[in-house]
């Protein structure tokens, strides 16, 4: 039996430079992750077999066309995998969930029977931040965000607070509520500094779609964070804390006040 963890992704930084004639946009991002997300156990089968369970398991309109599934099938793994996935985070949230979902299937694959070369190709086929996902490590990404760079994080181990008001932001209608204004590059520096000094330009976008975002900033901003962003195209919200006892603490106050959010507490790895 294999188990890993579909590592929650979030985006410390989102600058997005241009549409490109490909229709993708141009990005320049800092991926961090969170030591908490889905959980996913493998053994060996007859044939591949998903099993979907957990809060947010019906959300996932149909297995077979599931991402899981579909990184199956681009590996090699043997003769079949029944796989038992249970979902935790939730779907359309900007936290990168069914990506994650499928980096666990790459690092179960790896451990069981390793990579082939071209892996990168073959996890961006899935999807832009599946290459990412599957190293689950900080790290800048650029183009569609398949263009990764390591970065060692000087945020590390920090406390994290996820919230989401229970509402799905598509991908696609936040990106083409986009102004097409290049606000400029990323920073450079630490991960820490890229954070604390970057932005997310999806941000505006998503709250025009989804006003509850912009809710959640608040309260999380109350809560007196060191940082306090959206994650991707959205809706899940993110804040820093100096200490766990101080996410704790605005989790409670959260959830005292909007008991109807969903939140996940963990530390950056």
């Amino acid at each position: 039996m294999l188990t890993e963890t579909a590592y929650a992704k979030i985006n410390l930084a989102l600058h997005v430079r241009r549409r490109r004639e490909d229709g993708y946009h141009e990005l320049e991002t800092l991926f961090a992750f969170v030591d908490e997300g889905d959980r996913l156990h493998a053994a060996p089968a007859e044939q591949d077999r998903l099993v979907t369970h957990g809060e947010f398991a019906s959300l996932i309109e149909d297995p077979f066309a599931n991402i899981v599934s579909r990184a199956l099938g681009a590996l090699p793994h043997g003769k079949g995998w029944a796989v038992e996935l249970e979902k935790r985070l939730p779907v359309a949230a900007g936290l990168g969930g069914g990506s994650a979902d499928a980096g666990a299937v790459f690092r179960m694959v790896e451990r069981a029977h390793g990579l082939p070369d071209d892996w990168q190709q073959r996890a961006a086929r899935l999807g832009a931040d599946v290459p990412a996902c599957v190293l689950s490590t900080t790290c800048i990404g650029r183009g569609t965000g398949t263009d990764l760079e390591p970065l060692d994080s000087d945020l590390a181990g920090t406390a994290v607070l996820l919230v989401n008001p229970r509402v799905a932001v598509p991908t696609g209608p936040v990106f083409q509520a986009w102004d097409g204004i290049d606000r400029g590059a990323m920073p450079e520096g630490t991960a820490r500094t890229i954070a604390l000094e970057g932005r997310n330009d999806l941000e505006q976008p998503a709250i025009a779609i989804c006003p509850p975002v912009a809710q959640v900033l608040d309260a999380l901003r109350g809560t007196r964070p060191f940082l306090a962003r959206m994650s991707g195209s959205g809706a899940t919200c993110f804040a820093l804390y100096d200490d766990a006892a101080q996410a704790a603490r605005a989790a409670e106050t959260i959830a005292a006040s909007r008991p109807e959010w969903w939140q996940m507490q963990g530390r950056l790895r």
